[in-house]
Formats: C-alpha cells, sequence, structure tokens
C-alpha cells in the first residue's frame, strides 16, 4: 500500500526530503567500516568514521565520579552505533538536510534523579549537533553537564532526551525498534520480508488490542482520513480540543494542528506512562509554538491530551519527537522512493525480520557512475558526456571548439554542447535535466559529508572542475569533506584555488565562514591561497575569524593583518560587544563552535 499522496501528516515535500536524507546522510562505506571498527572493539575508531568526534576521557571520568560511573559508560560506548546514532538525529526539512543546528541528544545519566537534586550538578553521555548548518556533518560526544537543564532530569526545548529510547542508538536494544513502531511479528502496514500489505489486507475496523501491528494501522488511518478525535479517543486519550487563548489575529485550531503531526498514537500513552513512573515529569508537550502546545499527561489507564497556550508551559518538559512520532522510515517506505534493503541493516533486521537481502547490502546504495547526456545541438541531438580525466566530452572537432572559444570571446551567444559546457564550468545557466541530477548527486554527497562517494565518481569520470547553482566548485566544499585525498587531486585537474562562487567567496574564504579545519585553511595556504579576500558583504578573513571567535585560526588573522592592514577589523571593532575585546589573547587551541 502506497501513502496517499498530499497527507497533512507527510506532506510530498516532507517525502521528498526524507529520501534525500535517507540517501545521503548515511553512507554505506561509513556503515561498513564504522560495524568493522566496533566488532574490533574500538568505539573511537568506529565513531571516527561515522563522523561522531569523541570528546570522552575514561581516566577522568573514574576519577571525577568513580570507578562503577566509569564502566558503566565504557560499556555504553563500546555498545554505541555512530551511524545508527546519526541516521535517526534530527534533521532539517526542505531546502537543507543536513543536521538540526545547535541541538543536543542526551543519551544516558548513570544515577538516578534524587529529591531536591539541582540542575547542572551530574554529568550525561550526550552528542551536540553542528551549530551551522553549512558546516561539517558532524557531531560531538561527550560526558559533562548539559546547559539547558531546566531542573533535575528535565531539558529544556533544544534538548532531545533519549535516555529511554537506546534502541535509537544502542546495539543492545536495536531489536525494540519494531515493538515500539507497534509491531509484534511485522512491523504496522508491512508483511515481515518488507512487502507493504495491501489495501485489503489493512483493517476497516478497530481490530482490538490483540494485534497490535493492525490497531496501528487502524489508528494511522483514522488519522490520515482526517478523523483526528476518533484517531485519538480509539487509542485511549481523552482529547480536550478547545482552542487555548491567543491573540486575535491567530487561528487556533488544535484540531487541524494535531492533523498535521504523524503521531504514533499507539505508542503515546506507554511512553508518556513510563518517562512518568522514572521519575522525570509528570506531564509532557509535543510539538507546538509559542502561541500554542499540546500537552499530554498520564490520567487513569489512559492519556489526557490538551491544547494550552505559552503561559502554560513554563517548566514543562517536551517529549523527544522519536517518542511521539511514527517512525519516518515506515512512513517513507510506504510513499515510496526507498527500498527496505537500503535502510540500515539494524533498522532493516528490527523491521523486517525475513527480509533476506544480497551479500553485502549494507544501507543506501552507492553513486551511480555518470551516463552520457543527450543534448539539442545545431537541429541535432547529441551526447555529452565525460572521458577519461574526468573532462565534459562533446561530439565537436577541436576547430569548432576553437570557434566556438573566439566567438564566446568576443560576445557572442552559445548554444547546444558548449553552452551546456559553459555552465558546467560557471554554475550559471540552465543544464540537461539528467546532467544537473549528477551535478546534484555529487554535491549532496559532498555537503552529507561522503568523501568516499565523492572520489568513487571522480573515478567513474566526474569532471572535477564542476561547479552548482551557487557557483561552487568542490574546493569550496572541501570543508565538509576528508580533504587530504581530495585537495592535491583536485589541484591537478586545474580546480581554480581562487575561483568566486556567486557571493564572492573563494575556497579559503568558505573554510573560514562554515567550520572549516585548521588543518584545510593550513593545506589551502600552502597551495598559494590568498588572504586578501572580501566577499560581497565587504567582510575580510580576519573579521571572520573575529566574529566567530576561531581562536585555532588567529595566526591567519595575524597574518591578513600585518600583510593587509585595510582588511582588519576597524568597522568591525565597534560593532563587538565589551566580552569580545580581548581577541588579542586568542590562542591557537580551538574552540567549539
Amino acid at each position: 500500500m502506497s501513502a496517499v499522496p498530499g497527507l497533512p501528516c507527510f506532506p510530498p515535500e516532507e517525502a521528498a526530503s526524507r529520501r534525500r536524507i535517507r540517501r545521503y546522510a548515511v553512507s554505506r562505506r561509513t556503515i561498513e567500516r564504522a560495524a568493522e571498527r566496533r566488532a574490533a572493539g574500538d568505539w573511537r575508531g568506529a565513531c571516527a568514521v561515522a563522523g561522531v568526534d569523541a570528546a570522552v576521557d575514561l581516566a577522568q571520568v573514574a576519577e571525577d565520579c568513580g570507578r562503577e560511573v566509569a564502566a558503566a559508560l565504557e560499556a555504553d560506548l563500546r555498545h554505541l552505533v555512530p551511524d545508527l546514532l546519526h541516521w535517526h538525529l534530527p534533521r532539517v526539512l526542505g531546502g537543507w538536510t543536513t543536521l538540526d543546528t545547535a541541538r543536543t541528544v542526551v543519551l544516558a545519566r548513570y544515577r538516578p534523579v534524587e529529591a531536591g537534586e539541582r540542575p547542572l550538578t551530574t554529568p550525561y553521555l550526550h552528542v551536540t549537533t553542528p551549530a551551522m548548518r553549512e558546516g561539517p556533518q558532524r557531531v560531538t560526544l561527550r560526558f559533562r553537564t548539559v546547559a539547558d537543564e531546566r531542573a533535575a532530569g528535565v531539558f529544556g526545548p533544544l534538548v532531545e532526551d533519549w535516555r529511554y529510547a537506546r534502541h535509537l542508538w544502542d546495539a543492545r536494544r536495536t531489536a525494540e525498534l519494531r515493538e515500539r513502531c507497534g509491531g509484534t511479528d511485522r512491523a504496522p502496514f508491512f508483511h515481515p520480508d518488507g512487502r507493504p500489505r495491501g489495501t485489503d489486507e489493512l483493517p476497516t475496523a478497530d481490530p482490538g488490542p490483540g494485534d497490535t501491528a493492525a490497531r496501528a494501522e487502524w489508528l494511522t488511518l483514522l488519522h490520515q482520513r482526517g478523523e483526528v478525535p476518533a484517531a485519538l479517543a480509539a487509542a485511549g486519550i481523552e482529547a480536550d480540543l478547545t482552542p487555548p487563548q491567543a491573540p486575535a489575529w491567530y487561528e487556533a485550531d488544535p484540531e487541524a494542528f494535531l492533523g498535521r503531526l504523524a503521531l504514533h498514537h499507539a505508542g503515546l500513552e506507554p511512553e508518556v506512562r513510563g518517562l512518568a513512573d522514572a521519575g522525570v515529569a509528570d506531564s509532557f508537550l509535543i510539538a507546538g509554538d509559542w502561541r500554542m502546545n499540546v500537552l499530554l499527561e498520564p490520567a487513569g489507564t489512559g492519556l489526557r491530551l490538551r491544547a494550552v497556550g505559552r503561559k502554560d508551559v513554563k517548566g514543562v518538559p517536551f517529549l523527544p519527537e522519536a517518542l511521539w512520532r511514527r517512525l519516518p522510515d515506515l512512513d517513507l517506505l510506504r510513499a515510496g522512493g526507498v527500498e527496505p534493503a537500503h535502510l540500515h541493516p539494524l533498522v532493516r533486521e528490527a523491521l523486517f525480520p525475513d527480509l533476506q537481502v544480497p551479500e553485502g547490502t549494507v544501507g543506501p546504495p552507492g553513486p551511480a557512475a555518470p551516463a552520457p547526456v543527450r543534448v539539442r545541438c545545431r537541429g541535432e541531438w547529441h551526447e555529452v558526456g565525460f572521458r577519461a580525466g574526468g573532462l565534459l566530452q562533446m561530439p565537436h572537432s577541436d576547430e569548432e571548439q576553437r570557434r566556438e572559444l573566439a566567438l564566446r570571446a568576443f560576445g557572442g551567444a552559445v548554444a547546444g554542447c558548449f553552452a551546456v559546457q559553459q555552465t558546467w564550468a560557471s554554475g550559471s545557466g540552465r543544464l540537461p535535466k539528467a546532467l544537473r541530477a549528477q551535478m546534484r548527486d555529487l554535491f549532496l554527497r559532498a555537503q552529507h559529508g561522503d568523501t568516499d562517494g565523492v572520489l568513487e565518481l571522480l573515478d567513474a569520470g566526474m569532471d572535477p572542475r564542476v561547479r552548482d547553482g551557487a557557483g561552487r566548485t568542490l574546493l569550496h566544499v572541501l570543508h565538509l569533506l576528508d580533504h587530504e585525498p581530495l585537495l592535491p587531486r583536485l589541484l591537478a585537474a586545474g580546480t581554480d584555488l581562487e575561483a568566486r562562487d556567486h557571493r564572492g567567496r573563494t575556497p579559503l574564504f568558505v573554510a573560514v565562514n562554515d567550520g572549516g579545519s585548521r588543518s584545510l585553511v593550513e593545506a589551502f595556504l600552502a597551495a598559494g591561497a590568498r588572504v586578501d579576500v572580501v566577499d560581497e558583504a565587504e567582510l575580510s578573513i580576519a573579521q571572520l575569524i573575529r566574529r566567530y571567535k576561531r581562536r585555532d585560526l588567529a595566526f591567519l588573522r595575524d597574518r591578513v593583518r600585518e600583510r593587509h592592514p585595510g582588511l582588519g577589523a576597524d568597522w568591525w571593532d565597534e560593532m563587538m560587544d565589551e566580552d569580545e575585546q580581548d581577541d588579542d589573547q586568542y590562542d591557537d587551541e580551538g574552540q567549539d563552535r
């Protein structure tokens, strides 16, 4: 069965974003390498290859918190699946499919909450996501206090509390995923081997509590038909859908609001009651904004749900989306565009225990070799593709190409194959749909940090001098990748170190602005990158280093000021707060951004 197009709780634009996430966010090679390191007992190595920077010192933990805590922490780290963690982390939907920014995800606490305990006194195992959407897609794993802890064990809206969701990251608990989705021997809407259930196999009435998968299907179908109150009532949720007090210009409609949420009706009561029994809180918020939120609290054998205004939410924690939302993977499989065999293997094994996959299938498919593309040129159809060395190849003689270059030099218009060649190398203009898809595939892999995928495409003949729609070259996105194997290759292929994107930024400028590592910046400088660069906003590299407090790049700020005094801070200094006036004390140790 396929989802009905345009469902309010899983619209086409969300489905498109989640398809990109599942294809690019966690690559097959990443899953393979992380599994190899975990099997060898190297949890730090598994974290490194899966985009998790482990800032955990077990010896220090033992000294500060005791050997018992250190031993429990080490056991969790040995069973941490960092690539699965990345798979489930919250992401930005829409044009971007990168990690949601400046979020904290709490994984574990190693002693119970004590009565009267103050917040910020107990460390947690947690990860923090990047501060910038455009930055490297790496998270940091820490064991320390969480800044947004409002009360002992209660966190603010930018914190996801996964202490009771270990199936999302702990290898010992991943098999629980099917049950947490409402399944038993099968996941809702699917057979145990991953085949979707047909319309005639789905319930047309409440099947009762005996078949939990069928009941989850029934509740979901009710909700998707717009029968929100009926779905809540069938799930044992007492719903008060009276609109809360709100500004006159805001039409609060709790029923319509809930209709847009992909609620996991059957799972809400056990999740909320389990957290309440664990002493986390007595009530929880799901979704909402500053005008209206949805409050859930245990009531008898079920739940009570009501819409509340801003004044009623103070001190009430948010229920993590992973606990109130239907599993996005199941929604996506119903909508189409993703195969069960291409899920993360631990997700696939949990959801579809009878699914047999070919040897070596361990996640999303890798990139396909770029195929030739047909182009309308001078009234004929020509094939444009890539030849050995990765250069765009056209079926035109050298004389024709020289004549076209001369015409272009004198301001003449180019068309057909030559227009495609010009657009490919400049990022300005239109490409044939198939060639545009190849370009997008390359840059999406770069955006999500898939160095292996980028190298595989270059090995298959992709022209390394391509530019995307923003005018960026592969050098502009090198801060998102492992630059060591790529930078020499791109420079040898003739990629311009001083190329400007559509915002006037060079690769070095982007690396400084978007969180590139010091080692990449030093590599650009060693290759001869200019430091006297100013973008269209008239910002210099020295000002960027000051703006983002890049202590690790203080040496570069000093070099710019020394060699190009006119590109120092000047007017920028007047805009800085007093506590930022001590940037001359920057050291080279670096800091989190």
